[in-house]
């Protein structure tokens, strides 16, 4: 089965479910030119050997493995031109079996066999993170929060604090020199801070995936920041050019600072789905027939070409079929990311799945 991006996402996250109390859970990534009879070999190899397993359910449950792997692959004549992964497992407990063989959507680069107590998707994961970053930075005289924003999901990375004490009058040199230690502080704050981001982003930077970097936080702090040079010169160069005035640190911070960045981050689904999102549920409140919910109905107004964003939760088992009907009635599509605050209200109010209408549909 060759898969797109956003159904490997689907089916990490199923294989992630798969827990188990030995190391009976296989998998199996093969890249392309690699010959078939090869990797056959190799599992019947392991399979002759599962007799030196002890316990009688853990040796059975791998044995189980390797036969489905076994049998599976026997069916395919050549290894694809992306390669080809394979998980595969059984539950002693239940009975319960697995078995996914797939191409992904980018070129298999490792030979790798194990069987373990949870399936490594690790080098899937890779494939699907995204290679389209924005770096967050909230900055302010004794805290500060580092974040990422990739794709539909936000991420926060670090949060740092210190103690820096507010100014005193106490007049004279002694005041000029209470500022000075003050302001001593500060700067190594910001050091700190710049080291920090420095080892998050310059590494995204590197790999060409860090496209740039958004700065916020209250008052004149954020500016103060960029004027030296706390962060690498590397970074410097792709700070967004607006700098946005936020008043909170943390989760609330980066998502109030997304919501105000508006075309700076045109690109990042997060934004639109935060945009988006807000927009429904004011819809919802003014109750003004723009926001649609209930599958048929939502159905019916995309054949109706009357949707003119479409949220998704990637928690539906129909993703890809809504993602195609959004297509076909040229309506905007967000897959709703499970990190997003408000996916908890989203899937248990409208079962993972709304619209925004463009006018009004009257029956």
């Amino acid at each position: 089965m060759r898969v797109d991006k956003q159904k490997l996402r689907e089916i990490i996250r199923e294989l992630k479910k798969w827990k188990a109390h030995a190391t009976i859970l296989l998998s199996l990534y093969v890249p392309p030119g690699r010959p078939v009879s090869d990797v056959l070999n190799m599992l019947r190899q392991e399979l002759s050997i599962t007799d030196n397993i002890k316990l009688k359910k853990t040796k059975s449950a791998v044995q189980r493995a390797l036969s489905m792997a076994i049998d599976r692959l026997s069916k395919v004549p050549k290894i694809p031109d992306k390669g080809l992964v394979l998980f595969a497992g059984e539950n002693p407990d239940t009975g319960e079996s697995i078995i996914v063989m797939l191409i992904p959507p980018e070129e298999v680069s490792v030979y790798y066999y194990r069987t373990d107590k949870y399936f490594h998707t690790e080098f899937l994961e890779e494939m699907v993170s995204e290679s389209n970053i924005i770096g967050l930075l909230l900055i302010e005289r004794d805290a500060a929060t580092i974040g990422m924003l990739k794709g539909n999901r936000l991420k926060i990375v670090e949060e740092l604090e210190d103690y820096i004490p507010g100014k005193h009058e106490k007049g004279g040199q002694s005041q000029r020199r209470y500022d000075r230690i003050i302001e001593q502080m500060v700067e190594e704050f910001y050091k700190r801070v710049g080291e920090h981001a420095n080892r998050v982003f310059l590494p995204l930077y590197e790999q060409g995936r860090l496209k740039g970097i958004l700065v916020g936080g209250p008052a004149y702090a954020k500016y103060d920041f960029l004027e030296k040079d706390y962060l690498d010169y590397r970074l410097k160069k792709i700070v967004l050019p607006e700098l946005i005035d936020v008043g909170y640190q943390g989760e609330a911070g980066l998502r109030e600072m997304i919501l105000k960045a508006g075309d700076l981050l045109k690109e990042q689904e997060f934004a639109d789905l935060l945009k988006y999102i807000e927009e429904f549920k004011l819809h919802l409140a003014k109750d003004d027939g723009l926001a649609v919910y209930g599958e048929d109905e939502v159905r019916n107004a995309l054949e109706m070409g009357m949707v003119a964003v479409l949220i998704i939760s990637e928690e539906r088992e129909d993703v890809e079929k809504w993602l195609e009907l959004a297509k076909k009635g040229g309506a905007k599509a967000l897959v709703l990311s499970s990190d997003v605050p408000e996916s908890e209200w989203f899937n248990k109010t409208f079962n993972g799945l709304a619209g925004i209408l463009r006018a009004r549909i009257y029956s």
